[in-house]
C-alpha cells in the first residue's frame, strides 16, 4: 500500500469522526444523516426528504400533530410517552415533552390485549395558539397546557366533557377564543363547544354547550362517529366531518343491515355565536346542520385557499369513496380528486399553498413495498391537482406544516416484529419480517421518528433572495481563524445561506507536496435562519494542513477553500 493511500485513509477515518461526525451539530441532529433513504425518501418527487429527528424513546403509538408557526414549534400527541412531544422547527430537533404532570392514558389495550384501544387511548387531538395547547385525552378530558410555564406544572386545566371514550379532534377560531372538539368514539358521539383562553395570561376554559347530531341523521347505537373540524373564517362556522349518516341516498345502509357500509357521510356546519343542543338536517338559510357529502365518508378536514376545504374520503367509512373531496364552504360546490384517499388528519399549508394528506388507508403502489399495509402522505397543490404520493410507515395518519419555513412533518413508528403489542410498522421493502421497513430507511432507526419534509414548491420560505453564504472557523481559546491548536475546541459556522439547504463539504490534505482529497460528503443542512455550526476537539490526529470546499443549497461558501492547520 502506497504511503499516499495509507495517510489518506488514515486522515478520512480520523478527521470524518473528529471535525463532523463526532461533534455536536448545533443546527441538526447528528444521526440524522443516516436517515432519509429508500421509499419514504424518493429522489423523483418534488417534496424531499430533509432529515429524521429522533425521540427519545421509541415511538409505538401516536395520534393527531399541530404546528405553530409563530412559535416555531410541532407538536404530536405522542401515546408512548403519555404527553405531547415538542419539536423546534427551526432548529429541527427535539426539546421536550410536556403535560407529563398530568399524564395523558397512553397505550391502552383492548379488551383481549392485542392491540391499541384507539377510543380509550390518548393522547388524541392537539391545537395551540400562542402560549396555550389544547389535547384531548382518551378519558373523554381536555388538558389546557401553557407552553410559556417552565415549572413542572405546565397543565392548568382538565376539563372533563362527559364522555366514556377519548376526546379526538379538535379546531380553534382564528382568535383562539372558541373551540370545539370531537367525542368521535362516544354513540351517539358528540362534540364539545368551549370558550378557550385566546391570547390570555391565565387559563379559563370552560364548556359552552355539548353539541349532539339528531338520531334521524347519525342513529345512536350502530358506532357512527365525527372527526376532524376546521374553521373557516369567511362563513365564521365550524365544520366538522360525519363519516357516515344515515340516508345518504336514501335506503342506504350505515350498519343496520348486514353487509358493506351504502351511505356516504356528511359535513356538521356549526355556527359557535348561535350553538344548538342537536343539529339537524342542513338548513341553506342559516348555513348550519348536516350537508350531505357525494360519495365521501370523511375523516380529516382542514380549510384551503378560496373558501375551500378538504375533506379525506375514507373506504373504511364509505367503501365506495375512494377520492379527496374539495367543497366551497359557501357555494357548496364540489370536486373529487382522484388518486388520493384513506386521510385521517389533512392539512392545508398557506405557505407554500399545498395541502398534504395523512393517507393510512391508502396502501402504497404494487412494487413500492412488499406488503398492502403501508400508507402514504398526498401532496395537492391549492387548485386541487394531486402532485405527489409518498410511502411512510404503516398506520402513519398524521401530518402537519409549518408555513412559515414551508417544512412538513411526518411521524413514523417504530419497527417491530409482527407479533409485538402495538405491532410497529410492518411496512417491509423487500422480503416479509427480513427487511427494512419503509420508517427503518426513512428514521435511520427502529424507534420511529419525526420525518422531516421540504417543500417542493417554487416559494421563498424567508421571503428574500439567495445571498452568499459565508464560514468562518475559530480556535476558541485562542481566537486563531487559521491555526487550530491540540488541546483546543473549535467552532465552524456557516451563516447567510438559504433556510434548510443542504450543506456539502470536499477536503483535502497536503501530503508530500501533493493535495490528495480525504472526505466528500453532505454533512446536513442549514436551520431555518439559514445557518449551520459544528463545535468539537482539536486532537492530534489531526496535525496538518487542510482545505475545505463548502456549499450550501449547491452556492458555494465563502471564503473558497477555507485554508487552516492544525498543530502542537
Amino acid at each position: 500500500m502506497s504511503r499516499r493511500s495509507s495517510i489518506s485513509k488514515q486522515v478520512s477515518r480520523a478527521i470524518a469522526p473528529a471535525l463532523l461526525w463526532g461533534v455536536l451539530s448545533l443546527g441538526m441532529a447528528v444521526n440524522a444523516f443516516a436517515a432519509c433513504q429508500g421509499p419514504g425518501a424518493p429522489t423523483n418527487t418534488q417534496t424531499k426528504c430533509l432529515t429524521a429527528i429522533p425521540l427519545p424513546f421509541p415511538i409505538s403509538s401516536f395520534d393527531i400533530s399541530y404546528v405553530n408557526p409563530d412559535r416555531g414549534e410541532y407538536y404530536l400527541g405522542d401515546r408512548s410517552s403519555k404527553a405531547i412531544d415538542v419539536i423546534d422547527t427551526n432548529r429541527l430537533v427535539y426539546v421536550r415533552s410536556v403535560g407529563s404532570d398530568k399524564p395523558f392514558t397512553g397505550n391502552v389495550l383492548n379488551a383481549a390485549g392485542t392491540a391499541v384501544n384507539n377510543s380509550s387511548a390518548g393522547p388524541a387531538g392537539v391545537v395551540t395558539r400562542g402560549r396555550w395547547l389544547y389535547a384531548g385525552d382518551g378519558n373523554s378530558t381536555l388538558h389546557v397546557i401553557d407552553l410559556d410555564d417552565a415549572s413542572a406544572s405546565p397543565t392548568k386545566q382538565v376539563i372533563a366533557t362527559g364522555g366514556q371514550f377519548r376526546l379526538d379532534e379538535m379546531a380553534l377560531t382564528g382568535d383562539g377564543t372558541l373551540l370545539i372538539a370531537a367525542n368521535n368514539a362516544d354513540d351517539p358521539p358528540f362534540a364539545t363547544l368551549f370558550n378557550a383562553n385566546g391570547d390570555a395570561q391565565t387559563s379559563n376554559v370552560s364548556i359552552i354547550t355539548k353539541i349532539l347530531i339528531d338520531n334521524s341523521i347519525v342513529p345512536s347505537g350502530y358506532g357512527l362517529g365525527i372527526e376532524q373540524p376546521a374553521w373557516d373564517p369567511r362563513t365564521q362556522r365550524f365544520y366538522t366531518s360525519v363519516p357516515i349518516m344515515a340516508n345518504n341516498p336514501p335506503g342506504c345502509n350505515y350498519g343496520q343491515l348486514s353487509g358493506p357500509t351504502t351511505c356516504s357521510g356528511g359535513l356538521l356546519i356549526s355556527d359557535p355565536k348561535n350553538p344548538t343542543a342537536i343539529q339537524g338536517a342542513y338548513d341553506p338559510i342559516k348555513n348550519v346542520g348536516v350537508l350531505p357529502l357525494n360519495s365521501c365518508g370523511p375523516n380529516g378536514a382542514s380549510m384551503g385557499p378560496n373558501g375551500n376545504i378538504m375533506l379525506g374520503c375514507t373506504p373504511g367509512n364509505f367503501p365506495a369513496g375512494v377520492t379527496t373531496l374539495i367543497l366551497n364552504t359557501k357555494t357548496k360546490n364540489y370536486t373529487n380528486l382522484s388518486g388520493i384517499w384513506g386521510s385521517d388528519e389533512v392539512w392545508y399549508n398557506s405557505g407554500d399553498n399545498r395541502y398534504y394528506t395523512g393517507s393510512s388507508g391508502q396502501p402504497v403502489k404494487p412494487g413500492v413495498t412488499t406488503t398492502s399495509r403501508g400508507s402514504v402522505f398526498g401532496v395537492v397543490d391549492g387548485s386541487s391537482i394531486l402532485i405527489e404520493s409518498i410511502p411512510v410507515s404503516s398506520g402513519t395518519h398524521s401530518i402537519a406544516a409549518d408555513s412559515k419555513r414551508n417544512l412538513i412533518f411526518v411521524p413514523m413508528i417504530r419497527t417491530t416484529g409482527p407479533t409485538a403489542i402495538p405491532v410497529g410498522d410492518q411496512n417491509f421493502t423487500g422480503a416479509i419480517n427480513n427487511s427494512p421497513t419503509v420508517s427503518q430507511l426513512t428514521c435511520g432507526t427502529s424507534d420511529g421518528c419525526i420525518a422531516v419534509y421540504k417543500s417542493g414548491a417554487n416559494v421563498d420560505s424567508d421571503g428574500g433572495s439567495q445571498g452568499t453564504p459565508s464560514a468562518q472557523l475559530v480556535d476558541n481559546n485562542t481566537g486563531a481563524n487559521s491555526t487550530l491548536t491540540v488541546g483546543d475546541t473549535f467552532t465552524f459556522m456557516i451563516t447567510g445561506a438559504q433556510p434548510f439547504s443542504l450543506v456539502h463539504v470536499s477536503e483535502t490534505t497536503a501530503v508530500q507536496g501533493f493535495s490528495v482529497p480525504v472526505y466528500s460528503a453532505d454533512v446536513g443542512y442549514t436551520d431555518g435562519s439559514g445557518s449551520f455550526s459544528l463545535t468539537g476537539a482539536v486532537t492530534s490526529n489531526l496535525i496538518g494542513t487542510w482545505q475545505q470546499t463548502w456549499t450550501a443549497g449547491g452556492v458555494p461558501v465563502q471564503p473558497t477553500p477555507i485554508t487552516f492547520s492544525v498543530s502542537k
